[in-house]
C-alpha cells in the first residue's frame, strides 16, 4: 500500500474522528460505549485542534489514518480498522521520527496490541501511570525511543 503524509487541514477533522472513533472500537475493548461517548469531544475539540495533526491518505488520496505531536511526542496514532497491519503505522512512525527525532508515547496498558506494536518498533518502557491524562483508571505505559548515534 503506498501511503501518502500530509498536513491536516480543518476540513479533514470530521473524517479523523470517524477513523479515530473506528479505530477505538476495533483496538480498545476495555472502554465503555460511555467511555467512547466522553472522549469524543475531548479528541474533537481539543486534540485534533491543538495538535500538529498529520494525515495518512490512501492512493485515492482519502484518509485512512492520522498522528497528533506536540514536539517529540507522539500525542495520537490512529489507523482506520480497514488499513490495520498494513504498514500504515510504521509510516506514520518514520515520519514523525524524521521530523522530530527520537519519539515518546503514552500507551494505554490495557491495548496489548499497541503496547507490542511500539516495542517491536523501537520503543522502551520507561514508566507507568495508574491513570490516563482525563485521570480515569486505564494505567498508561510511558516508552521512549533511545537515540541512535550517528556513525
Amino acid at each position: 500500500m503506498s501511503i501518502i503524509i500530509r498536513k491536516a487541514q480543518p476540513d479533514d477533522y470530521p473524517a479523523l474522528l470517524v477513523i479515530w472513533e473506528q479505530s477505538v472500537r476495533a483496538s480498545h475493548d476495555f472502554l465503555s460505549e460511555q467511555d467512547i461517548q466522553s472522549l469524543l469531544p475531548v479528541v474533537r475539540d481539543q486534540a485534533l485542534p491543538n495538535l500538529e495533526v498529520w494525515t495518512l491518505c490512501n492512493e485515492a488520496s482519502e484518509p485512512i489514518g492520522f498522528m497528533g505531536l506536540d514536539d517529540d511526542k507522539l500525542e495520537a496514532l490512529f489507523i482506520s480498522a480497514t488499513s490495520f497491519r498494513q504498514g500504515c503505522g510504521k509510516a506514520a512512525l518514520e515520519y514523525a521520527r524524521k521530523l522530530k527525532g527520537p519519539l515518546r508515547v503514552d500507551v494505554n496498558e490495557q491495548n496489548p496490541r499497541a503496547v507490542a506494536f511500539y516495542l517491536s518498533n523501537g520503543f522502551a518502557v520507561v514508566g507507568r501511570s495508574p491513570t490516563d491524562s482525563q485521570g480515569q483508571p486505564f494505567p498508561l505505559l510511558h516508552l521512549s525511543e533511545i537515540a541512535q548515534s550517528a556513525d
